[in-house]
């Protein structure tokens, strides 16, 4: 492939990933919203945040190459915005709508890290070194995030469960739990 080409399924990228920054920055108030747990509302707000950020790194990306920052419709988030509604949509209530939220959430940060990790890497290849500084940051945000859902998912997940901290719960506790790998 020609670096050429390359740049430009690097732009098309980058607007792809704008487009999907853009969809959870009008979805993440509305699961802050439905979240019964006050750590995990407080987190979707703080991403929030880092998510508005994000979008303003790809600006100023898309600045550096003299290129419009606008987005193309990313389906892939658009698909994952649309499942998290239908969980918001759901009779779930308290710990198992949070369980929910997360599920939907990491779903959502599983597909940005794929997608940041490309862009960072086809910015390296081009030689822009400040872009890949910039996404290489945001990926880093990315996976703070999926690490903190995470942690969040061992206590929600086991009282949506009705456990206690006793027998399995108590030892799934200190390994895996449900939501992660």
């Amino acid at each position: 492939m020609e670096q050429n080409d390359l740049r430009e399924l690097y732009i098309d990228e980058l607007r792809d990933l704008y487009d999907a920054e853009n969809q959870l920055i009008k979805a993440l108030p509305e699961m802050a919203k439905s979240a019964t747990s006050e750590q995990l509302r407080a987190g979707f707000e703080q991403h929030l945040e880092q998510t508005r950020n994000h979008a303003q790194r790809l600006e100023q990306i898309f600045n550096e190459l003299g290129e419009k920052a606008k987005g193309k419709k990313c389906k892939g988030m658009q698909g994952l915005v649309s499942e998290g509604k239908d969980i918001m949509g759901e009779d779930f209530e308290g710990e198992v709508l949070d369980a929910a939220l997360i599920s939907a959430a990491q779903r959502v940060e599983h597909y940005e890290i794929a997608a940041y990790g490309t862009v960072r890497t086809f910015a390296e290849i081009l030689g822009n070194t400040q872009a890949a500084s910039l996404l290489e940051q945001t990926l880093d945000e990315e996976k703070e995030t999926d690490k903190k859902l995470t942690e969040l998912s061992k206590n929600i997940n086991f009282e949506a469960a009705g456990e206690s901290d006793t027998g399995a719960a108590s030892t799934m506790r200190r390994g895996k739990a449900a939501g992660t790998y």
